[in-house]
């Protein structure tokens, strides 16, 4: 019976995944880190959108709270509300239409555009 090669496993593995975004996205070991978005802009979304209501961010002022999950090491989770895979895409449409993804989630839709849920996605990748 023939070996498989290890090289073999991982193109089959791996030809599923998501491939990286244009634009400059950045990986920290294996993921993916940044969606081609804006991380200062981000930032500054992430508080007048008034995410930090719901989610505690370490090291913010304002984002101290529990409703929410706290988004401490976002960028090393595996999946996005424990159910959907933490890649760049997937985080973009999360952020954009969050009941379309999990319509039992108590994250509500925030009617952002792509551009703005990106650059919150940048941001969030931060949170290394």
């Amino acid at each position: 019976m023939p070996l498989i090669s290890t090289a073999a496993i991982c193109a089959v593995l791996l030809s599923d995944c998501e491939a990286p975004m244009s634009g400059g996205a950045s990986t920290i070991g294996n993921f993916i880190t940044s969606p081609s978005g804006n991380a200062r802009r981000g930032v500054r979304l992430f508080d007048q959108v008034g995410c930090g209501v719901c989610h505690t961010v370490p090291g913010t002022r304002r984002a101290r709270t529990r409703a929410g999950p706290s988004l401490n090491l976002f960028a090393r989770r595996a999946f996005i509300s424990g159910e959907i895979p933490n890649t760049p895409r997937m985080l973009v449409r999360w952020i954009m239409d969050p009941p379309g993804l999990i319509s039992s989630t108590a994250m509500p839709r925030l009617n952002m555009n792509e551009r703005d849920a990106r650059d919150i996605a940048a941001y969030l990748y931060t949170l290394d």
